[in-house]
């Protein structure tokens, strides 16, 4: 079995930095997040999370539950933070439910979500892109894509991961439970048709800290295709300034309850 959590920087240095954990949207790898290595450098190490079934882990069987996979990172996370190094979450989409499951068992410094739906909301998400794909183009968030890296074999398999993960989220069961310590923030979509501005709100609801909601422009990926603004603000939180500073001015800030 492959490692579920793997990083791009193998300098001793680094491993006495804030930890960023990096969690893909459904259908997709951690490799995405290889560029925010250097783009961090000196302010943190990032990992990614790799489920199996995706590249380098491609031959490996899923998880047959969401909390096995869940358990799983949480396990290898922990060996990561032994040393009390500082913890910040960030996912994207079904990486943000991940997160924030992850987030339960191994306590980050904030939990950082994009286009993702609260925990409440979650209950039968994906079940139309087991069903029948209606969903696909939306969560596909193909509009501003070259069409030239959406070919037809790419896609056939990028809807195969994307149906596997979204099937692994309908075991998905919300247990309210013991709420976060940490501040979460939740960035969305001014064209996301998939996650709407209640389904951030709901993530007030999951932390005795502070909540607070960004929105950009674009549609469901907008925050991974042009990463900038959450880049600087996971490089305030990184750097000890805390949830309370203010975000970049290339994103408009709603704080929620």
């Amino acid at each position: 079995m492959g490692a579920w959590i793997s990083t791009w920087t193998n300098d001793p240095a680094d491993r006495t930095l804030p930890v960023l954990l990096c969690l893909p949207p459904a259908g997709a790898g951690c490799q995405q997040f290889r560029s925010w290595q250097p783009a961090l450098a000196g302010t943190a190490q990032v990992y990614g999370v790799q489920l199996p079934g995706r590249e380098n882990r491609w031959r490996e069987p899923m998880p047959e539950t969401f909390d096995e996979a869940v358990e799983a990172i949480a396990a290898q996370l922990r060996d990561i933070v032994a040393d009390s190094r500082p913890l910040i979450v960030f996912g994207h989409s079904f990486g943000g439910l991940l997160g924030y499951e992850v987030s339960r068992r191994v306590a980050p410094r904030a939990l950082v979500v994009s286009g993702c739906r609260a925990p409440g909301h979650w209950d039968g998400a994906g079940r139309g892109i087991v069903d029948d794909g209606e969903e696909l183009d939306k969560l596909f968030d193909t509009a501003d894509l070259d069409p030239r890296l959406l070919d037809e074999d790419t896609r056939a398999l990028m809807v195969a991961m994307l149906r596997k993960d979204a099937q692994l989220s309908l075991s998905y069961v919300h247990q309210p439970g013991v709420r976060l310590a940490a501040p979460v923030h939740a960035w969305g979509a001014d064209g996301d048709e998939t996650v709407s501005s209640r389904d951030l709100d709901g993530w007030a609801a999951v932390t005795t800290a502070a909540f607070t909601r960004h929105t950009t422009t674009g549609g469901h990926h907008a925050v991974l295709r042009r990463p900038q603004p959450v880049l600087d603000q996971l490089t305030v939180l990184l750097r000890g300034a805390g949830a309370a500073s203010d975000p970049p001015a290339s994103a408009r800030t709603t704080t929620g309850a």
